[in-house]
């Protein structure tokens, strides 16, 4: 979780980022890298990856950058150190300065909202407050029994507003509920049973967990994993029947189109391993 390589960007700079964004190879707090189809992007803000302006500055920056690479057909967001991350760091801001860092946590989260690419999130230590809101964001979660989930915002006086939206989509509203005003902190388990978790595996696991999501994810077309992750969660919130009416036109007028859906009928009739384009 910690290896770096040769596209690691890990370059520190200073100066206001609210004025001008950094670039992936001017990251301080973010290890932003490619593996072949994979974009990792990894905390790195010792010692509990709290998020300042600067790092969710950079973690916009990072998924909005891979918006327009056909090569990259999965985003992975994992951690260094013992905690997954502890939150936003607010204590370091004046009043007035903290809704710049509030306006920076809305830009980053929804960059990953919003990001057409599957997203995977990797979990191996605590993720209280914002760090349990990053977790929630991700299309694919795996998580290892050091992992720990809390939105604790209701005993410092606030609540979690993304958590709040995204948790009663994902657990229901009573468990949403009970989640968000007890602020009680659940383990990896429960996090499975209740749905923020897809798998929980052992630690010396981890890896090659994510190793083989990445590679089951990946082995298929770019442009049609886009397209079935708009379906979706396009058709989240809606009735039954306009969430078949908004998949079915997003199947026949945008899949349809696709190079890759006419090579995958191809591949079929022929017998063969299609070959994708990723368009």
């Amino acid at each position: 979780m910690q290896t770096s390589s040769p596209k690691t960007s890990r370059v520190a700079v200073t100066g206001n980022v609210g004025a001008v964004p950094p670039k992936p190879e001017e990251f301080k707090y973010i290890r932003f890298r490619i593996e072949g189809e994979v974009a990792r992007l990894t905390l790195e803000r010792p010692e509990h990856n709290m998020l300042n302006e600067r790092m969710l500055s950079e973690l916009a920056v990072g998924i909005d950058s891979l918006e327009g690479r056909g090569d990259v057909k999965l985003i992975v967001l994992d951690s260094a150190g013992q905690s997954f991350c502890g939150g936003i760091e607010l204590g370091e801001y004046t009043p007035r300065r903290a809704f710049q860092v509030l306006d920076a946590f809305q830009r980053a989260f929804t960059a990953m909202l919003d990001t057409s690419k599957p997203f995977l999130v990797v979990v191996n230590g605590p993720a209280f407050g914002g760090g349990a809101e990053l977790a929630a964001l991700g299309d694919l979660v795996v998580a290892t029994p050091r992992a720990k989930f809390a939105q604790p915002e209701i005993k410092l006086g606030v609540f979690p507003p993304l958590g709040a939206a995204i948790l009663p989509f994902i657990v229901g509203p009573k468990r949403a509920l009970e989640l968000v005003l007890t602020g009680e902190v659940i383990s990896a388990e429960r996090a499975l049973s209740l749905g923020l978790v897809n798998r929980v595996v052992p630690e010396a696991k981890l890896e090659a967990t994510v190793k083989e999501m990445s590679e089951q994810v990946t082995a298929h077309s770019g442009a049609v994993l886009t397209m079935a992750k708009k379906a979706i969660l396009g058709s989240m919130g809606l009735s039954l029947r306009d969430g078949v009416r908004q998949s079915m036109a997003v199947f026949l007028n945008e899949l349809s189109g696709l190079e890759d859906s006419s090579e995958g009928l191809r591949a079929i009739a022929e017998k063969r391993s299609p070959q994708w384009k990723n368009r």
